[in-house]
């Protein structure tokens, strides 16, 4: 037996229509939600000491992990409780000082109204992202916060669509207002997400990144030059003095193009003084390899490794642009 899906309108068309049903639940939202609530929960957020717990059961529970997560990236402590779990002993987790996140459409949800009396006693804050500001849920909480929908996006007015789009954006309005309060700067917001493109423009340094030193000296022939650069494998080597200082680099390029210009006869009497860039453009280990990948990019012709430098001047390190695009930034 096969099962024929009526199309009375064409499914874009559809998608449309829902789209428009649920962004317009939202500009609902931020229409009806309390002044005084919204400032209250964003104050209890900013300014707890201990940490944030969001609790929810079924679409509501993923909504509030998603919540939590936002909140933890976004410089605030916080964790998701599974209603469930916390009625069998993961109560233990919350302690005074904690503020309770916990999402009911309906505001009846059986294992969250279980919870109240023992949150109640444990003296947390509750927050209520609530779709029915009559209930239980609501009466129980120090903030109602209103997000409640006038119909489903589901055709049967039955899944939970539009009212849990409401209580995601409530949730993430709610983090990106305390990370404002509490000053989170990118650098913060970096240290959170080490792995993200951001966090390693913020975090990932030269020395994160650069190679060990190839060294010369100035005086080493040209045979001398093509051993080191060929066993190091970096495609340049630094030239340094008596003292470590660097006075040059020799890359790939600088060997080919001094061979094209020079005499067979006369490569006896090369040295690496007559192949070196002097004075190249350099970086620090502590600067941060974002930066110094703008000094290769950003110039007429692209430079494809920068000798590192510490502060005297001395050469310790190679950073080439291999390594920078290899870790991904």
């Amino acid at each position: 037996m096969t099962t024929e899906i009526k199309k009375s309108v064409s499914f874009h068309d559809r998608v449309i229509e829902i789209l428009r049903l649920e962004a317009s639940a939202i500009e609902r939202t931020a229409t009806q939600i309390d002044q005084t609530n919204v400032e209250a929960a964003v104050n209890l957020i900013s300014s707890c000491k201990s940490k944030i717990i969001v609790i929810g059961i079924g679409k509501s529970g993923i909504i509030a992990q998603k919540i939590a997560q936002t909140l933890a990236s976004t410089g605030t402590i916080a964790v998701f409780v599974h209603p469930s779990d916390a009625l069998h002993g993961g109560l233990g987790i919350v302690s005074e000082g904690d503020v309770i996140i916990a999402l009911s459409n309906s505001g009846e949800t059986d294992e969250i109204v279980t919870l109240l009396p023992a949150i109640a006693r444990r003296e947390s804050k509750l927050i209520a992202i609530v779709g029915n500001i009559a209930s239980t849920l609501a009466r129980k909480a120090d903030v109602v916060l209103d997000s409640s929908v006038d119909k489903e996006a589901c055709p049967l007015n039955l899944a939970p669509t539009a009212s849990t789009t409401v209580a995601l954006a409530v949730g993430d309005a709610l983090a990106m207002a305390a990370m404002e309060a509490k000053g989170l700067t990118a650098e913060d917001f970096a240290a959170n997400h080490p792995a993200g493109r951001l966090g390693k423009r913020l975090t990932l340094t030269v020395a994160d990144l650069m190679q060990e030193s190839p060294n010369i000296r100035p005086d080493a022939g040209w045979l001398d030059v093509v051993h080191a650069i060929s066993k190091h494998a970096l495609g340049a080597i630094n030239i340094i003095d008596g003292s470590g200082v660097l006075i040059g680099i020799i890359t790939d390029g600088d060997l080919r193009r001094t061979i094209e210009r020079t005499e067979p006869a006369n490569f006896s009497h090369l040295t690496a003084a007559d192949m070196m860039t002097h004075s190249p453009i350099t970086t620090a280990p502590d600067s941060l390899a974002y930066d110094a990948l703008q000094v290769m990019e950003n110039r007429p012709s692209q430079i494809a490794v920068l000798p590192v430098v510490n502060e005297k001047g001395q050469a310790v390190g190679l950073l080439r642009l291999h390594d920078i695009v290899r870790s991904g930034l």
